[in-house]
């Protein structure tokens, strides 16, 4: 299993993965506003453009060349997707993809937080990571999410 940046070659393939997982864990839960509201934030035009303002990263978890996971990070310390491909949850994966934003947060950001909106769906795992709920949950635009914190102990 190794974590790499993805960079524009690998975003379409990325994007692939992110949507068929929203669609099976999170689609479900949602509303058809949330749903297309969903589906334009992922829209690979905006996401591009992101990355060429430098204001998202995105890395993918690999095994054996295969993208099982990818995690994205707006302003490097706010995770803003999380998704594994089902039959590679409950390998680590998103343990050692989020592990890569707390390490790149304190080595290229001042700041010693990790904040994410978790979905309904994350938000067990989230906690049991150490994140906990600054909210409760809210509805913008159809997405459902409960606002956490990290805070990264420094040594």
């Amino acid at each position: 299993m190794e974590v790499k940046t993805l960079h524009k070659g690998d975003i379409s393939c990325a994007l692939k993965l992110i949507w068929e997982v929203f669609e099976e864990f999170e689609a479900p839960d949602y509303s058809s506003e949330g749903i297309e509201e969903f589906r334009r934030f992922i829209s690979y035009d905006k996401i591009i453009d992101k990355i060429n303002k430098n204001t998202m990263c995105f890395w993918g978890c690999f095994e054996q060349d295969i993208l099982t996971g990818v995690i994205a990070a707006r302003g490097l310390n706010h995770i803003s997707m999380l998704f594994v491909k089902k039959e590679h949850h409950r390998k680590g994966i998103a343990r050692k993809l989020i592990q890569t934003v707390k390490e790149t947060c304190i080595r290229e950001s001042n700041s010693n937080k990790i904040t994410v909106n978790s979905s309904p769906y994350a938000k067990e795992f989230y906690h049991r990571l150490g994140f906990v709920d600054t909210d409760k949950e809210q509805v913008t635009n159809g997405i459902k999410f409960i606002p956490m914190v990290y805070i990264i102990k420094k040594y």
